[in-house]
């Protein structure tokens, strides 16, 4: 296959990326692989300590995408040896759980299966480093150890924090960035892709690669894309994610509620729109901003189809305010009702779980945001003392999003 020309790849290739270590060698090794037709070795790892894939994953699985389409061979790591062992950064809360290996492999097979949304496996190396580590023996792992100084660990960022506070650092915890690197030695990677946090272990893997007598891979890193809340990387652990199989309209309400400063990084680092047409598009109205990502974002791992219709429902149900398809039941005792079935306002809200306090239903009331429908009829509520009449079925609303169906029990 004919690799396209340098200048064109890099132009490609740079866009959503932070930090290319060493920068000067990343043209040198695209023309070497052009000229000599050997596609570069780019490799992506992932720990299966989950099943679900979010869009902070797709991040550099798009950029591998990026290279796959231009003519160079991606290599996925699924890391089910150092899966066992647990990245010491202790970011996500679920690493601190010991899984067993038929845990790890059961992720590792949905993963994959996501993964397949992004980049084409069918193409792609897919290798498991407990294929590797599996193999070596006390005597082995020692020798290992001995490529690597304890100056050098300390370099890492979380380390050093670590021991600045007196914090343990245990000695299992040291061997997992080393594995991490040797995972490059052994697929003998050209090109790393990952998270600016992870330059440590791709220039560790740099030193083993070159102890080796190997060509040194160079590190791809993209930004951290923040969650759902704006401010915290994406995680599950953290609740502001965005999973790539979540159904299209829970995917649709968690993008209509992002943060307007997150949408230019969210459009360069997870869709091909041109940032010329992007910088446009934020000009205008930020709810109009957002279906088009949702939708470009829902599209490309459902369907247009799926996408279209999760934004149709979202502006009939929460951007019109208009009744929504699946309303949940509440369950409301007859005897709270007085002789004519009534039961003041604030108390309803209460009963049928909608406010935790008599407070926050007068706020709710005084916004206007409380409202009966009863068939074709719809009630405002204006005041917390007020008498609502009470039917069986009939749909109370708390605020845009906040609905209740009425079951009246004895």
């Amino acid at each position: 296959m004919s690799l396209p020309a340098v200048a064109t790849q890099l132009e490609i290739l740079r866009r959503g990326v932070e930090k290319i270590v060493p920068e000067a060698e990343f043209a040198q090794k695209l023309e070497k692989s052009r000229q000599t037709g050997v596609p570069l070795r780019v490799k992506y790892g992932i720990d299966p300590t989950a099943a679900d894939v979010h869009l902070g994953h797709t991040v550099p699985l798009r950029k591998m995408r990026q290279f796959q389409e231009l003519g160079h061979q991606a290599v996925i790591i699924i890391g089910n040896a150092t899966a066992m062992v647990g990245d010491p950064s202790g970011r996500d809360e679920a690493r601190k759980k010991q899984l067993t290996a038929q845990e790890v492999e059961a992720n590792a097979q949905y993963y994959l299966q996501q993964v397949g949304k992004v980049i084409d496996l069918s193409k792609a190396e897919v290798h498991r480093n407990g294929d590797w580590f599996g193999k070596m023996g006390l005597v082995e792992v020692l020798q290992l150890c001995g490529k690597v100084t304890v100056a050098q660990l300390l370099t890492r960022d979380d380390f050093a924090k670590r021991m600045a506070a007196e914090s343990p650092i245990f000695l299992h915890e040291c061997l997992y960035p080393v594995m991490q690197a040797w995972d490059s030695v052994e697929i003998q990677s050209d090109i790393e892709l990952g998270g600016t946090e992870q330059l440590y272990s791709f220039m560790l893997a740099r030193d083993l690669q070159k102890a080796q007598g190997l060509n040194q891979q160079i590190g791809v890193m993209s930004p951290i894309l923040v969650g759902t809340d704006g401010t915290r990387r994406m995680g599950k652990s953290l609740g502001n994610y965005i999973g790539i199989s979540e159904a299209p309209f829970a995917m649709m309400k968690k993008f209509m509620q992002l943060p307007d400063a997150v949408m230019r990084p969210y459009f360069e680092l997870l869709t091909d729109l041109p940032m010329t047409e992007v910088d446009v598009l934020l000009q205008g109205h930020p709810k109009e901003a957002k279906v088009q990502l949702a939708q470009i974002i829902i599209g490309e791992y459902h369907n247009a189809a799926a996408a279209e219709e999760a934004a149709a429902r979202w502006q009939k149900e929460i951007g019109e305010g208009s009744l929504p398809s699946e309303i949940p039941a509440a369950r409301l005792s007859k005897s709270l009702l007085n002789k004519n079935t009534c039961l003041q306002a604030a108390q309803l809200l209460k009963e049928l779980g909608m406010v935790p306090s008599t407070s926050v239903a007068m706020q709710r009331i005084k916004g206007g945001a409380v409202y009966v429908l009863r068939g074709d009829e719809k009630t405002p509520v204006q005041d917390r003392a007020e008498w609502v009449a009470v039917q069986d079925g009939m749909i109370v609303r708390a605020g845009r999003k906040d609905w209740r169906r009425v079951k009246l029990v004895d």
